[in-house]
């Protein structure tokens, strides 16, 4: 289960698909070494996107997968 607090490297490193929901919202600096550190709801902030949406795509994503 993926939440707001969670980095964007954690997210990538439990399935890396989940980048082309991150490069949606306009998150195209997925490989920087510093967006590796930042949480979810900082990159949403900076990107003027919706953590919460773009955290409820991301678990849809990860059930779709199971």
């Amino acid at each position: 289960m993926i939440n707001k607090q969670m980095t964007i490297g954690e997210v990538l490193g439990i399935d890396r698909g989940a980048a082309a929901i991150m490069m949606q919202y306009g998150m195209h600096c997925l490989g920087c070494p510093a967006s590796q550190m930042e949480s979810l709801e900082m990159a949403c902030a900076v990107h003027g996107a919706d953590a919460d949406k773009m955290v409820k795509e991301l678990n849809e994503y990860l059930e779709s997968r199971k």
